[in-house]
């Protein structure tokens, strides 16, 4: 028997691909796509989603937009103060556009639902079980979908309605989505969206060890400058102590030409093992070493001949 036909307003889709049982917002701002709205509010609230075949198409010819869409059911309509609209979708049914019927405000389209024959047989409850495995590793490796969408398709046990819900959560190209659309066998759609999310495993099996490779070699070059970094710092500190004892050697040179009594070169020579112990750059080194270069800048041993010329005396005073 030949399916019946209806007619619907249509919505076309610029960069989203809906299927049965999805839920979805929309934000609709051509006046084509909003009177399409509003004549749906005024009916049933039915209407029909088709993806335009470029997304940039501003304002899409029939041929412009794909012969396959979903029938969906409007079930929340918010007019914005920007005059655009917000719509929430549920998707119900697939079909295809039979024609366009002469309409000016909104595309207007006589649809045919695609029929569905219940496929439940041993081979089906064996695919079923293999997409449900697979999509267990994709959503294991993935981590990107939520707890409560995983809880819910892990209890789908119809075959059309796991296929679709699965396919509308893979980030798979635009194209193959509608080509999954378009296949009107739930076993071909399984077996096609086994052979998708077999790829998408590769690419991230392929992304987890690329990020990976990547995290060891930041992990190593992180290292790498640390030790570099600790070994600038040594080699300063080596350098700055090989100075510093240099310096201190050139100190014990100048005391032991200084003529001084014994208990003042004991005090010294004290100072000097003290400083001996300090870090150089410190500041109780810096005071230590004043305290030594004072002490030897004294004029010990040193003496000026002693001038008992009176008249020389008494110029020098009178100056």
């Amino acid at each position: 028997m030949k399916p019946e036909t209806r007619l619907l307003p249509l919505l076309p889709l610029r960069d989203i691909v809906v299927f049965p049982h999805m839920m979805v917002p929309l934000y609709v701002g051509r006046s084509k796509s909003i009177n399409a709205v509003e004549e749906a509010m005024r009916g049933n609230r039915e209407l029909l989603l088709a993806a335009q075949k470029k997304a940039k198409t501003n304002e899409p010819a029939p041929e412009d937009i794909f012969s396959v869409g979903t029938i969906s059911q409007l079930m929340q309509h918010i007019r914005r103060p920007d005059g655009t609209v917000k719509v929430l979708v549920e998707g119900r049914r697939r079909c295809r556009v039979l024609r366009y019927l002469p309409n000016e405000p909104f595309f207007l389209v006589e649809v045919e639902e695609f029929a569905e024959a219940p496929e439940l047989h041993p081979e089906m409850e064996a695919l079923l079980r293999t997409v449900h495995e697979v999509f267990d590793n994709y959503a294991r490796l993935s981590r990107r979908l939520q707890p409560d969408v995983l809880m819910s398709i892990k209890s789908i046990e119809e075959p059309a309605r796991l296929s679709d819900t699965i396919v509308a959560h893979l980030p798979i190209k635009h194209g193959d989505k509608q080509a999954m659309l378009e296949m009107a066998s739930a076993r071909d759609r399984l077996e096609k969206l086994y052979e998708l999310m077999q790829a998408e495993i590769e690419i991230l099996q392929v992304e987890r060890k690329i990020r990976s490779r990547v995290k060891k070699q930041m992990e190593r070059t992180e290292k790498e400058y640390d030790l570099n970094e600790q070994m600038r710092a040594i080699q300063k500190e080596l350098g700055e102590r090989d100075e510093f004892k240099n310096e201190i050697a050139e100190i014990e040179e100048k005391l032991k030409a200084k003529k001084m009594p014994d208990d003042a070169r004991g005090k010294i020579e004290k100072e000097i093992k003290k400083l001996k112990l300090m870090s150089p750059m410190s500041a109780e080194a810096t005071v230590v070493r004043n305290y030594i270069d004072w002490c030897l800048a004294l004029p010990w041993g040193e003496y000026s001949d002693d001038s008992l010329d009176i008249v020389e005396a008494e110029r020098i005073l009178e100056e």
